[in-house]
């Protein structure tokens, strides 16, 4: 049987659109990944979870080479993550660096946003600074720079004096350049970057990368089989200073 040059062209498109799904596949999925920072020169890792990842074994998760962890606490004015006391407590038991971390709402007001998180998180020495999670979540009709500043500004000082520790800022770098940069919003920065690692002109200096949005790890049992995976930047000596107390008599108590 001949083979006509458009069944060739055909069997050749055929093949390019599988290859091409197999590779979305095992990127999306988490087997590969674009990002592996040297565990030299990043050697603190940790990962940040909330009630995707269902049911956590936090033992296995410090077993696999994980330090800290930050937890969903809140989202907006009303809403709880309803694995957070769970995670909160367990990661801690396990002897991790723990910290909670609350989901901004461009629809909210900053005072409600603050008693939300308040409410959920516990006021205690031993835990990581409070995050705030800055990333947009609609692509039409972006928030007025000036009125997000000023929640923020709210928001961070409220963190700040309940906890007693300046809080930390997650966010993507369009974010950052859209309502922070150039700014005396100077927290430290937690930057998502998934392709290189985090741009040297962020100001202040990143301290946090979250370098993978789709990991894989031993140890949860929810609907995503993915994790956020993510390193600190600088020695374990470093995060030690940074962090102020010792997990493992967080743990004991």
């Amino acid at each position: 049987m001949t083979v006509t040059k458009k069944q060739r062209f055909l069997a050749a498109l055929i093949a390019l659109v599988l290859c091409t799904l197999a590779v979305w596949y095992v990127i999306d999925s988490g087997v590969i990944w674009f990002n592996m920072p040297s565990s030299k020169k990043y050697p603190v890792r940790g990962v940040d979870a909330s009630h995707y990842q269902g049911s956590i074994d936090w033992d296995t998760i410090a077993k696999q080479g994980i330090t800290f962890a930050f937890i969903k606490a809140t989202e907006g004015s009303g809403t709880g993550d309803d694995c957070f006391a769970e995670n909160w407590e367990n990661a801690r038991k396990a002897g991790l660096y723990v910290g909670a971390y609350h989901f901004f709402s461009f629809d909210s007001s900053a005072e409600t946003q603050a008693a939300n998180f308040i409410s959920a998180v516990p006021d205690i020495e031993d835990a990581l600074p409070p995050v705030i999670d800055l990333e947009f979540y609609r692509s039409d009709n972006l928030p007025d720079v000036n009125a997000v500043r000023e929640s923020l500004r709210i928001l961070l000082a409220r963190f700040q004096g309940i906890y007693g520790k300046k809080p930390i800022i997650y966010t993507t770098r369009q974010c950052w350049e859209t309502y922070l940069s150039g700014t005396d919003l100077s927290y430290t920065l937690w930057i998502r970057s998934i392709f290189t690692a985090p741009s040297e002109e962020f100001s202040p200096e990143w301290t946090f990368w979250q370098y993978n949005p789709r990991g894989r790890l031993e140890g949860y049992s929810g609907g995503d089989v993915r994790i956020d995976l993510n390193t600190f930047r600088g020695s374990m000596e470093d995060f030690r200073s940074f962090a102020g107390y010792d997990p493992l008599s967080a743990a004991a108590s």
